[in-house]
């Protein structure tokens, strides 16, 4: 029996030995958040370094736009180089150039004669147990002002406003944030968003609900209405309705996220990786805000918008 024990023990050790060498081989593998201070104020990146079938992918959210594949990497034990898409016109290509020790990243973007420091920690996992109860939902609108809400990107622009007893975004201008913060939550909202419109509604400040009706397949799944943002893909293809009251059900504890449009379950606790564009910081583990996307378009209009969060 003792020696069934120990060849046993021999066994599952030499097996572990090449899953410890390749985390000591690479310490980028994982996911990775970014405030970055700019000259515009802070903003948040994402960064995930994956192994799928004895390769490496390195996956880049910017501060804005969707997550994508960076295909022009280069690592070097401790030290990650990487070049992104050259933008628009003669603006020169960016690079980022990071070191690893332990669970931080530090180093450098680069773009032209620009340099600004980087800072990134490990994403925290956020694996929770759904709670055994939820408190009754709260109205996060009241029908009648903006009280508990504020804007935000650009407040002196801001074209929200209440009408019928609707919340309603004029035109594009600012963004819209609840004053609370929140952590694990249920979240119900009604919104009426018109053809060629474009919004988004962030859960934690962070994932974007993608709310839009672009012309019809001009944007991938993952893009689509009731996606999260360049992230996950509705599982279900519901007709479109432009113009049309639409009901939205969410539920998010830690990562993983229950979505429910018009009554159909869309996304079925799915976890989400990371961030999304627009997000306000890369703080995972800590609560935030629910908010509006309003520099995009105006036109859309909300109702009924109420939250239950785990009842203590």
């Amino acid at each position: 029996m003792q020696q069934q024990l120990t060849t046993r023990l021999i066994l599952a050790f030499t097996l572990l030995i090449p899953a410890l060498c390749r985390a000591e081989g690479n310490p980028f593998l994982g996911r990775w958040d970014f405030n970055i201070t700019t000259p515009n104020g802070m903003r948040a990146s994402w960064l995930g370094l994956m192994e799928r079938n004895g390769k490496l992918e390195l996956w880049f959210q910017p501060t804005g736009g969707n997550v994508y594949q960076v295909k022009d990497f280069k690592l070097n034990g401790s030290h990650l180089t990487f070049t992104l898409p050259q933008g628009s016109g003669n603006r020169p290509a960016m690079t980022w150039e990071l070191d690893a020790s332990g669970d931080k990243l530090t180093g450098a973007q680069k773009r032209g004669e620009e340099t600004i420091e980087l800072a990134g920690v490990r994403a925290p996992e956020l694996k929770r147990s759904p709670p055994k109860a939820w408190t009754a939902p709260m109205a996060l609108f009241n029908g009648k002002d903006l009280d508990g809400w504020e804007p935000i990107g650009n407040p002196a622009n801001s074209h929200w406003v209440v009408k019928d007893g609707f919340l309603v975004n004029e035109q594009r201008g600012a963004n819209l944030k609840t004053a609370r913060k929140f952590e694990d939550f249920k979240l119900h909202f009604e919104v009426n968003c018109p053809d060629h419109a474009n919004s988004g509604f962030y859960l934690r400040g962070r994932y974007e609900i993608q709310l839009e009706y672009e012309p019809a397949g001009s944007e991938p799944p993952e893009r689509q209405m009731g996606s999260i943002y360049g992230r996950i893909a509705p599982k279900v293809e519901l007709p479109r309705k432009p113009g049309e009251w639409e009901t939205f059900d969410v539920t998010l504890v830690g990562r993983t996220l229950t979505l429910a449009r018009n009554g159909a379950t869309t996304i079925d606790r799915q976890e989400i990786e990371g961030i999304t564009g627009g997000a306000l910081d890369a703080n995972e583990g800590e609560p935030g805000p629910f908010y509006i996307q309003g520099d995009h378009t105006g036109g859309l209009k909300f109702r009924n918008i109420t939250v239950s969060t785990p009842k203590r």
